[in-house]
C-alpha cells in the first residue's frame, strides 16, 4: 500500500479522473455539515449515503491499486 501511495505521489502512476473526483468527493461530503440523509433524523439509517459515498472511493481505489500492480508485473 505504501508503495503504491509513494508511486503516486512521484508521478510513477497516474490515478484516473473518477478516482480524483471521487476521493475529493468523499472529503468534501465529510467535511460539509451539509447531509443528504441526516444522522439527527434518521438516526443510523443516515449513515448510507456516507458509507455509500466511501465505499465508492474505496472501489477506485483498489481498482487503481490493482491497475499499478499489473503495470509492475508487465514492466
Amino acid at each position: 500500500m505504501w508503495k503504491f501511495l509513494t508511486a503516486i505521489k512521484h508521478h510513477e502512476h497516474r490515478l484516473a479522473p473518477t478516482t480524483w473526483v471521487a476521493g475529493i468527493a468523499a472529503v468534501a461530503y465529510a467535511i460539509v455539515p451539509i447531509d443528504l440523509i441526516p444522522e439527527l433524523v434518521l438516526g443510523p439509517l443516515g449513515f448510507a449515503d456516507d458509507i455509500g459515498i466511501w465505499t465508492i472511493f474505496a472501489v477506485l481505489f483498489m481498482r487503481e491499486q490493482r491497475r499499478w500492480q499489473d503495470s509492475l508485473g508487465r514492466a
